[in-house]
């Protein structure tokens, strides 16, 4: 399994480093080689030109020329509260497809603040707008 807690963890981690009061977020990736990436929202004065925690780590595997096999993303509102598991919001799903239906992603438990469980990304879009239009096997 790609999506592990040691992947929460970094996303944690990345959160508490950039964020250590208050608000925390960030996102933490696996590559198919077992690397981790960290990255947080981009949050600039005009919010239209803001990004999700994901979009770095993201970025940076395309760079590397690297596949993605599994993403999460936390958040919590404040210090006293648990990290939260958010599920990648239509953008950042769109973002996942270029590695494929098969990338695992961290989705919440519900009624269980602060658990999670991996979801592949054909499960949480099981009417993908390409499925109508490729082969069935991809995204």
């Amino acid at each position: 399994m790609a999506l592990d807690q040691a992947l929460v963890d970094a996303a944690i981690q990345q959160a508490l480093l950039r964020f250590p009061t208050g608000y925390a977020g960030a996102a933490a990736v696996r590559l198919e080689t077992g690397q981790i990436l960290t990255s947080i929202c981009f949050d600039p004065p005009n919010a239209g030109a803001g990004l999700c925690h994901e979009t770095g780590a993201y970025c940076e595997a395309n760079r590397l020329g690297a596949r993605v096999v599994a993403s999460v993303r936390v958040s919590r509102s404040q210090p006293d509260r648990p990290f939260l598991i958010l599920t990648p919001c239509g953008i950042c799903q769109e973002r996942l497809a270029l590695w494929g239906a098969d990338v695992e992603v961290a989705v919440a438990v519900p009624g269980n603040p602060g658990a999670w469980q991996s979801k592949r990304l054909r499960e949480i879009q099981p009417h993908y707008w390409r499925n109508a239009v490729e082969d069935a096997d991809e995204l």
